[in-house]
């Protein structure tokens, strides 16, 4: 790939005594991986500008796994996450990166990514609803396809008091049970609305992302989770941005 593409640095890490190794989320083709050389010298113009949260104009080269940066320009500054944003965009991040296969087209996603970035660093109260919503629009474009709108079992469509428990592969079946995975009607309806007017449906979104996230992110923590944990230890459990709790 040769062009100028949109994108942003997910993740960055010394590479020898000058260059950056980097993991890109680009507008056409994904995850990329490159090797930024010099790009830590005294002398580079690229000396902090290949941050996180950063949006770029960037051109590699290679055949390889781990391609050359050509050119990088930022488009303008940093989006200004701080506190619990910023971890929350290193959440963000972190999803991508563990759940993205290298060199696979979500130009939709991309654009989703860019949205989130953006409703984090305007949040003027809970990011929580930022979140949920590019948690669903990521699950969605990664072909986790869910019918939040009908019962499984009956093909009926959800109605708003009743109770429905999430199978998965399956989808949410009218049950009188109730435990983590149990949802009413009015749960589904705010996830496939992407809407959460309340507390309850908020928490109800974030059950269910944690549920769908799972299986993507296996048994490895993510490391922002702990992260955040560590800076603010006293925080309340659903303050943490993670999904696998």
């Amino acid at each position: 790939m040769e062009g100028w593409q949109r994108a942003f640095v997910l993740h960055g890490r010394p590479w020898s005594e000058a260059s950056l190794l980097l993991d890109l989320f680009s507008e056409q083709d994904g995850r990329v991986r490159v090797l930024a050389k010099g790009a830590r010298s005294k002398r580079s113009s690229l000396k902090g500008a290949l941050q996180p949260f950063t949006p770029l104009l960037v051109r590699w080269g290679g055949r390889g796994e781990v391609k050359t940066l050509r050119g990088a320009e930022p488009v303008s500054l940093a989006l200004p996450l701080s506190g619990i944003t910023l971890y929350c965009g290193l959440y963000v991040n972190e999803l991508l990166s563990r759940m993205l296969e290298h060199e696979t087209a979500f130009s939709e996603l991309f654009f989703d990514y860019l949205h989130c970035i953006q409703g984090l660093a305007g949040v003027t109260d809970s990011p929580e609803p930022t979140l949920r919503r590019f948690e669903l629009a990521m699950l969605s474009h990664l072909g986790y396809g869910v019918d939040f709108l009908h019962c499984a079992g009956s093909g009926e469509e959800v109605a708003d008091e009743i109770t429905y428990s999430y199978r998965e592969e399956k989808g949410f079946i009218a049950s009188l049970v109730v435990n983590n995975h149990s949802f009413t009607g009015r749960h589904l309806r705010a996830l496939y609305q992407r809407e959460f007017p309340d507390a309850d449906t908020l928490r109800a979104a974030k059950r269910f992302t944690r549920i769908a996230l799972k299986p993507y992110l296996g048994g490895k923590p993510l490391k922002s989770t702990e992260l955040f944990r560590q800076f603010l230890p006293r925080k309340p459990a659903d303050a943490a941005p993670a999904a696998d709790e």
